[in-house]
């Protein structure tokens, strides 16, 4: 994507973490703002509040997402973008667009940043309409600009609503980086996979985070149909011959096409939400995004078949 790098604050007081954040958030797409916050994280809010204009998303560590820090922010109107990285378990750590992230997975952490500012500026869409345009709130007779809504406001003039969605920056597509990050990206996106599928039956909502996150990568690496699908056909393979081996039944694998459904559904979704009304679905003029969600159709046929 052509433009203003993102701001993105670290609230993370891990220092292999850091290091790890910032090595996986590209620095010609984003900068990271410093809070200048200590090994306990005392002056958390304070120095969230007094570079809030300066920050565009937040990648936040779980552990310090306690219920009394969290509520306080929210009371403060400190709601931003947020990566929050951690355990997935299905909860609502800090608000409901966040995007959840394991450490296991953080070669993710730029398409996920993306993908949560996505969801926060169609948020606000959404509360906008429903306020009928109206940003405003009354506190006692005091006219008071909603804080939340300033920051989506702010981002649509920089990136403009469809900004982050469709204008995806190409040297970050899996065919265009280096065969390394290549491999390394795969193989982060196949221990997300693996969390979906240990969770789909047992844990929905945990299940539902690690398809959103597996999604989120898929969407804005432009990751090929086929090769979603190979990484499903390859973990269910693994799963199989674990099971023959142990000698347990294998013959309920064949339920966890669902899974794959699932994201089949979800990418078609996101690349909806990605082509502009005036953009042409048919003929030579056919954006990438509707020859991808065709595949991803296509894709789906052949599984329910």
């Amino acid at each position: 994507m052509n433009g203003p790098a993102l701001s993105i604050a670290l609230l993370v007081k891990t220092q292999d973490l850091v290091t790890a954040c910032r090595s996986w958030l590209p620095s010609n797409r984003y900068t990271t703002v410093d809070l200048g916050l200590t090994a306990d994280v005392k002056d958390f809010q304070a120095a969230l509040e007094q570079k809030r204009e300066a920050v565009d998303a937040v990648v936040i560590e779980q552990s310090l997402l306690e219920p009394e820090l969290r509520q306080s922010l929210l009371d403060a109107g400190l709601l931003f973008p947020a990566v929050v990285v951690g355990e997935v378990m299905g909860r609502v750590d800090y608000h409901p667009e966040e995007v959840h992230l394991p450490v296991d997975q953080i070669e993710q952490l730029g398409y996920n940043v993306d993908a949560a500012i996505s969801r926060f500026l169609r948020q606000g869409q959404k509360e906008e309409r429903q306020a009928e345009g109206q940003a405003l709130n009354v506190q006692g007779g005091v006219a008071v600009e909603s804080s939340a809504w300033r920051l989506t406001s702010r981002l649509q003039e920089r990136l403009g609503y469809l900004g982050v969605f469709y204008k995806r920056d190409p040297s970050r597509s899996l065919s265009n980086l280096p065969p390394d990050e290549q491999e390394e990206l795969l193989k982060s996106l196949e221990r997300t996979y693996r969390d979906l599928l240990l969770s789909y039956f047992r844990d929905p909502a945990a299940a539902n985070q690690a398809l959103e996150s597996f999604v989120n990568t898929a969407f804005f690496a432009d990751l090929p149909i086929t090769r979603a699908v190979e990484i499903h056909m390859n973990l269910i393979d693994d799963f199989w011959k674990k099971l023959r081996l142990e000698g347990h039944k294998n013959d309920f694998l064949q339920d966890y096409r669902l899974a794959l459904l699932d994201v089949m559904a979800h990418l078609c979704e996101m690349y909806r939400r990605s082509i502009p009304t005036e953009a042409p679905l048919a003929g030579t003029g056919a954006s990438p995004g509707s020859l991808s969600v065709a595949a991803s159709s296509e894709a789906r046929r052949e599984l329910s078949s």
